[in-house]
């Protein structure tokens, strides 16, 4: 039966290829028919591949790189097209009249009408050196766009941005829990949020002095040192807050650590804030002796500061001036010797070793509630009052923008723009300061500020950072200021309670929150309780001659916060 079987079946054959055996070298001997009358192209492998889809052959326009992407054996006419039919005779006559683009058009009409009002040849001749200085910008300026493209920075060759160092080492024992990339943070929305309430409202303000409303590049006012004492307690230093978390909230923190949480993704440098939780409670800090209270200078330009910490316009000396300028021009807008606004309470960082005056700041304790039992409760600011149209009381956030060197920080000069062209200032802060102002934003829209005053503040002389003059000052209201930047605050709110539930489902513990110096993403870690309690102590030994518990003075250039 099965030697039936097996004689039914068809016994499978192997079919040898054909193979070619080449006597007198390697390869084929004959040309596969598929090749065959195929013109051939000779070839490189070191020829360098350009566009696929270039028909034009005009892939660079700069005649340094012509010859870039030629083969060494040249173009070869084996592909080239030939038309045998003669169209010599054939002309096309083309009537339509061309469009302009609506950026174009009365351009010269609007040329020719000023030289007619400049009076003849002399406004002709006017008018040619104005376009010639414009030809000579754009020429300059695309040069400069030219060495970005091939890694260098500008026409000085120098080197591409280096890269950032952390704001904090992260040492082998912390254990990462979470890493929050910023496209993912950008689309979260926690929207509803009703406006804070206010548990506690303590210390005095002074009044607004409204005669730094008229202030202008001509009638410019010098920059004043202001001796006054800025306290910068975290949330866990403030006695406040220790009372409040017995009966009020389960999350505390300052409002310069929730809008840094809050604007995470607009921020380029690194920094961490320190999470501690105890129960069912969470409490943000920021780490003693840290450069976290420095306002950062040109953190989101193109070209930020690169210098070593020697030069004048390094990135800490830049901080270090900007909140310098920021601490003085809060303090000399104000109405002094008059008497001040106060609220029910005092200060609560005012200790009797002080010596010296208290800067104008009021602390309002608000309480907002996030749903799902999520109760913050946080420490905002005002820095002064003032009278509305109406005479009514209206409380005024007042920050400073600094100017350090037009050159090197966009190209807009204050001293010619500021009057006419505010605008363009402003946008031009916006693009190169765009973190800065959010967080300062949100600090306001926290606090509940009515209004916000920046003051335009710059450098004397270009190479002297320890000399200023207030150029202008401009006021808006928070909401309107905020949709004016672009910030969300219920994507805002959304990071916020993000970052809140993760940490709500760790253990009790330590945890830091770090942005990572060179990529857009924050990490939290799982760090030892013991973490930085070291480094306290050891700061305390070393710095004995601190001005005060965590208090700020603005001893620049050489000072840094002191906190003990």
């Amino acid at each position: 039966m099965s030697d039936e079987v097996y004689a039914s079946e068809e016994i499978p054959h192997f079919n040898p290829p054909v193979i070619q055996d080449n006597t007198t070298g390697w390869g084929p001997c004959d040309m596969p028919d598929q090749f065959k009358d195929m013109p051939y192209q000779p070839f490189s492998k070191g020829d360098r591949l350009g566009k696929i889809s270039d028909w034009t052959g005009a892939t660079f326009q700069d005649k340094k790189y012509t010859n870039k992407y030629q083969s060494q054996f040249g173009g070869g006419s084996q592909y080239a097209y030939y038309h045998d039919e003669d169209e010599s005779t054939f002309h096309l006559v083309d009537t339509t009249r061309v469009q302009k683009p609506p950026y174009q058009r009365g351009r010269f009409r609007q040329n020719q009408r000023n030289l007619r009002g400049r009076g003849g040849q002399r406004g002709a001749h006017q008018n040619q050196l104005q376009l010639l200085g414009k030809g000579l910008k754009m020429r300059d300026r695309q040069q400069r766009k030219w060495p970005q493209r091939q890694g260098m920075r500008n026409n000085k060759n120098q080197p591409p941005i280096k890269s950032r160092d952390a704001s904090v080492t992260v040492r082998p024992d912390w254990t990462t829990i979470e890493e929050m990339d910023f496209p993912r943070l950008t689309k979260l929305s926690l929207p509803n949020i009703k406006e804070g309430e206010d548990i506690v409202c303590c210390g005095s303000l002074e009044f607004y002095d409204k005669t730094y409303d008229r202030v202008n590049v001509k009638n410019e006012k010098p920059l004043q040192r202001i001796d006054r004492i800025f306290h910068t307690v975290t949330t866990t230093d403030d006695p406040v807050i220790r009372k409040l978390s017995k009966t009020e909230g389960n999350v505390y923190a300052t409002d310069a650590i929730l809008a840094t949480l809050m604007c995470c993704t607009r921020s380029n440098y690194s920094w961490d804030i320190v999470i501690e939780k105890i129960g069912d409670k969470l409490f943000f800090d920021k780490r003693d002796n840290t450069e976290f209270d420095l306002l950062t200078v040109n953190e989101t330009s193109v070209e930020p500061p690169q210098d070593d910490g020697n030069s004048l316009n390094s990135p800490r000396n830049l901080a270090l001036e900007a909140t310098f300028i920021n601490h003085n021009f809060s303090q000399q807008v104000l109405k002094t010797g008059e008497p001040r606004y106060k609220f029910e309470e005092g200060n609560p960082f005012i200790s009797e070793e002080e010596a010296g005056e208290v800067a104008s700041v009021a602390y309002r304790y608000r309480k907002w509630d996030l749903d799902n039992s999520v109760v913050l409760i946080a420490r905002c600011e005002h820095d002064a009052v003032m009278h509305g149209p109406n005479g009514e009381l209206q409380f005024v956030t007042i920050k400073a923008l600094n100017e350090w060197d037009s050159k090197l920080s966009g190209g807009v000069e204050w001293r010619q723009k500021l009057d006419t062209q505010r605008g363009a200032v402003l946008a031009n802060e916006l693009r190169n300061n765009a973190c800065k102002l959010a967080k300062w934003t949100v600090q306001a829209l926290l606090a509940g500020s009515d209004q916000i005053k920046f003051g335009y503040v710059s450098r004397a002389h270009v190479r002297d950072s320890s000399k200023h003059v207030i150029l202008g000052t401009q006021q808006y209201k928070p909401n309107e200021f905020a949709t004016q930047i672009n910030l969300n605050m219920d994507n805002a709110w959304g990071i916020l309670r993000c970052i809140v539930d993760i940490c709500m489902k760790q253990k009790d513990g330590k945890y830091l929150i770090m942005k990572d110096p060179n990529k857009p993403m924050i990490r939290l870690y799982d760090i030892p309780d013991n973490t930085f309690e070291s480094d306290n102590e050891d700061a305390d030994d070393e710095d004995g001659d601190a001005v005060g518990d965590n208090t700020f003075q603005p001893l620049y250039p050489y000072s840094s916060v002191k906190r003990i």
